[in-house]
C-alpha cells in the first residue's frame, strides 16, 4: 500500500472513530433526557396523587364534623 493510501486509510479510521464516539455522546444524552421526562412524570403523578388523598381526607373530616 503506498503512503498516501495508508494515510488516507488512517484518516478515514480517525474519521470513522469520532463519529461513533459522538453517537455514543448523542445517545447518552437522549438517554438522560428520556430519564429524566420519566423522572418528571412520575413526580407529577405521585404528587397528584397526593392532592387526591389529602383532598379525600378533608371531605372526610368535613363530613365527620358535619354529621
Amino acid at each position: 500500500m503506498s503512503r498516501k493510501a495508508s494515510e488516507r486509510e488512517r484518516e478515514r479510521e480517525r474519521r470513522e472513530r469520532e463519529r461513533r464516539e459522538r453517537g455514543g455522546e448523542e445517545r447518552k444524552r437522549r438517554e438522560r433526557a428520556s430519564r429524566e421526562r420519566g423522572e418528571r412524570e412520575r413526580e407529577r403523578r405521585e404528587r397528584a396523587r397526593e392532592r387526591e388523598e389529602s383532598g379525600r381526607e378533608e371531605r372526610a373530616t368535613r363530613e365527620a364534623e358535619s354529621a
